[in-house]
């Protein structure tokens, strides 16, 4: 599946953009409250795998909100934002002849579902809810809530820091080795609302308080949270549970916001399972990737002549350059123990560009590498780790690569054939654990 097509739907004379995808059974509209870019969210891989994990099982129907991404600015009529949000949600069910449906919401969509799912049972089928809360603040009779200080803090955290990397880090901690996808979701936050106005956002969450209809909701729920997200406690999300009948709980390991990035599949599993009874999981994505892995030469005697102290620091500094290199070229850093690394590129010429640049850049360190490119098609699993015959033959490319040396297999030298490098023949090696022989080639910029 494709991304889908942006399309508009009306509330009154304001445009609500939304995207359908999938031809399950159900309907299922995915939603991060009042936040939301439908275009640039599939600029994500994390993401888009996500919402075309749904659409296997369901007709999914997403949009933005008024006053966020794609649509029109939110009305300055005196309403409450829960009932800007409900007409742009039920815009969009309409738009997609969707009756009743089933509504997945995170981030601050929560209380917003809540409010929803009570004013208008029959367009709700279910609800799939996480890192829930029914008020943010502490009340005599809510100790679960967090007190004034802090959500004055957290105001003051957003208004200050909104849109940048800071941010990204603070709500989505486990994204925070990872450059490229902090810069790519700092950019789509500024992208999906100014700073400003998502503090404003959220002032006007914290005034929510969707306590008094949590037992009249009766569509099925399941609530799930984070156990160590920071904004959002568990006995918030207990007590939201605890309230409305019948409801699920499930506790999840990690602390991000969203449910994209940390064990994506255990989440989707859960509401799979819930929303049709079943859980088939997701078949094993597969992915024409180019691998770049690397090595620091002679990395035991540099640890015996430095002592534990100096080599762990110069490992940090490895670090370091190895993740802003493969961030800089449009990479991800798949796995990294020790001294060796895998990194996936979306082509070879970047991959060969971001070997050549980090060759150089750990020069200035004294630290060589031996690094091994090769192309193919791996599966990608459930951990975000990357399988399957091709990540073996790029192991072993790069075994076979000299000091300070860049090797291509053949399919690589082959797919940038005519391009500015230059090929030097190594000749064909048997790779171990491999069929065949393999053509291997040193490459260099002129």
């Amino acid at each position: 599946m494709s991304q889908p097509e942006t399309r508009y739907t009306t509330v009154g004379n304001d445009r609500i953009a939304y995207q359908l995808l999938g031809e399950g059974p159900l309907d299922l509209v995915a939603t991060q409250g009042q936040w939301g870019h439908v275009d640039l969210d599939w600029e994500d891989p994390a993401i888009a795998r996500f919402y075309r994990r749904l659409a296997s099982f369901s007709r999914l129907i997403r949009f933005d909100p008024r006053g966020s991404g794609l649509s029109d600015p939110r009305p300055s009529d005196g309403r409450e934002p829960w009932r800007h949000w409900s007409e742009d949600l039920l815009a969009a069910m309409d738009a997609a002849a969707s009756q009743s449906a089933a509504i997945l919401a995170s981030i601050d969509g929560g209380p917003l579902t809540l409010e929803l799912a009570a004013a208008f049972p029959e367009r709700v089928r279910a609800l799939v809810l996480i890192n829930p809360v029914a008020r943010y603040g502490t009340a005599p009779d809510y100790p679960e809530g967090h007190p004034p200080e802090a959500l004055h803090q957290f105001l003051e955290f957003t208004r200050r820091y909104y849109g940048t990397e800071r941010w990204v880090r603070a709500g989505n901690p486990s994204l925070t080795n990872d450059e490229y996808a902090l810069r790519r979701q700092a950019k789509q936050a500024r992208a999906t609302a100014s700073p400003r106005a998502a503090a404003e956002m959220f002032a006007n969450q914290q005034k929510m308080d969707a306590r008094p209809i949590l037992r009249s909701i009766r569509a099925p729920t399941l609530v799930m949270v984070r156990r160590n997200y920071r904004w959002v406690s568990v006995p918030q999300s207990r007590y939201v549970a605890a309230n409305i009948p019948g409801a699920r709980f499930v506790e999840l390991p990690g602390g991000d916001s969203s449910p994209f990035w940390e064990t994506p599949e255990m989440v989707l599993d859960h509401v799979e399972e819930f929303l049709t009874g079943v859980r088939h999981g997701g078949e094993p994505e597969r992915m024409l990737v180019a691998l770049l892995f690397s090595d620091i030469v002679g990395s035991t005697k540099r640890a015996a002549d430095l002592g534990d102290g100096a080599w762990r620091a110069l490992l940090d500094r490895h670090d370091g350059i190895l993740r802003e290199q493969v961030g800089l070229f449009g990479g991800k850093v798949a796995n990294q123990s020790g001294d060796g690394s895998l990194s996936i590129f979306e082509n070879p010429r970047r991959a060969i560009e971001c070997a050549l640049a980090l060759q150089s850049a750990l020069r200035h360190i004294c630290i060589d590498l031996r690094v091994g490119i090769h192309f193919a098609e791996v599966e990608r699993r459930e951990d975000g780790e990357v399988g399957g015959l091709g990540v073996h033959v790029g192991a072993r490319v790069m075994a076979c690569a000299s000091a300070g040396e860049v090797l291509v297999s053949r399919t690589v030298r082959d797919i940038v054939m005519g391009s500015r490098y230059e090929f030097a023949d190594r000749g064909t090696h048997e790779l171990k654990g491999v069929p065949g022989r393999w053509q291997l080639y040193a490459v260099s910029l002129p």
